[in-house]
């Protein structure tokens, strides 16, 4: 991937005007460290722990939401990584996967060594890398992270109109579904985003920019029919996607807002759980609360705020579902 084309598509992808709301302040919140965190992803192990990944600083961030600790467990530039997406909690591998990018020409960390998009693998206890995986092509972007029953871990490129598959010991991706509908809009803006199992099987993605919702029918490993979903609400920059339950999900909006979305045949409907998060990038939960991560990335991607200082600490805020997983 050249410098130049991960540039451009990355101020496409958050360089986008959202409406401007009040922080949340009434939530619990946890503190993120870092002047320049701009927090991008966010995952959680079956104890509570929760796991950041930072987009300027770069590295991640482990927190105990009971005690509101924080540690950078993950070290910027380790394993060759820059800037950190998303990122993901494999337990039964012991494996904490992250999507790096390099974004070092818009700011971002420059103390790794890679110049291309990659999924890194680090130890789940000790923070060590354990393995890097280039994305295939020149012009790949690393974004989300999902995973199946059987360990095949699936990511979505935000370049490509690609979902990819990387199976079990399998040293590449290949190319698990492709079609024209994921591909970046020609007026500018960014395709695949977030990316979620649901409890029917199939797979689920959004395109970012395009405010879609799509399913991808998942046979014994293989990708069949792939449909766009209809729905009651015009998505507006839906970013990450999480199973909650009887195939419906959560899903944050990068306008400012916290879903329910609930699928049914072709169609879905969106509740909205909680607003005013200035530019929200992803959740995660931890049995009825779902922990929101604020990114505020228009300060580092849109380059009329590049000399303004983004609201400090970044923070990740706690969002209770009691109602919302009982419907």
């Amino acid at each position: 991937m050249t410098l130049g084309g991960s540039v451009e598509l990355v101020v496409l992808i958050f360089g986008l005007s959202f409406s401007s709301w009040a922080a949340p302040q009434q939530l619990d919140s946890i503190p993120i460290p870092g002047t320049k965190a701009f927090p991008e992803s966010i995952t959680s192990k079956s104890d509570g722990t929760l796991y950041v990944g930072r987009i300027g600083d770069g590295g991640i961030v482990r927190i105990n939401p009971h005690t509101h600790e924080n540690t950078i467990f993950v070290q910027p530039g380790a394993l060759g990584s820059r800037s950190i997406l998303g990122v993901f909690a494999d337990e039964a591998s012991n494996t904490l996967w992250a999507c790096s990018n390099d974004l070092s020409a818009l700011g971002a960390p420059a103390t790794g060594s890679d110049t291309g998009s990659a999924l890194k693998a680090f130890d789940l206890r000790t923070g060590t890398g354990k393995r890097s995986v280039s994305l295939p092509g020149s012009h790949a972007f690393c974004n989300d992270i999902a995973e199946d029953a059987k360990g095949s871990l699936y990511v979505t490129d935000s370049a490509n109109p690609t979902i990819l598959k990387l199976s079990p010991g399998a040293a590449t991706f290949e190319v698990f579904a492709r079609d024209s509908a994921f591909s970046p809009p020609k007026s500018g803006g960014a395709g695949l985003d977030g990316i979620a199992f649901g409890s029917d099987g199939n797979l689920y993605v959004t395109t970012y920019a395009a405010g879609c919702l799509f399913r991808v029918e998942v046979k014994t490993g293989t990708a069949g029919r792939i449909t766009a979903l209809s729905g009651d609400h015009q998505l507006k920059f839906p970013d990450a996607l999480r199973k909650l339950g009887n195939n419906s999900f959560l899903l944050v909006e990068g306008a400012g807002t916290l879903d329910r979305v609930v699928i049914k045949d072709n169609r879905f409907s969106v509740t909205p759980i909680r607003g005013n998060f200035s530019t929200p990038t992803s959740v995660a939960m931890i049995g009825a609360t779902a922990w929101v991560s604020e990114g505020n990335t228009t300060y580092f991607f849109d380059p009329s705020k590049k000399n303004l200082a983004p609201p400090l600490p970044f923070r990740i805020y706690a969002v209770s579902l009691r109602k919302e997983n009982t419907k």
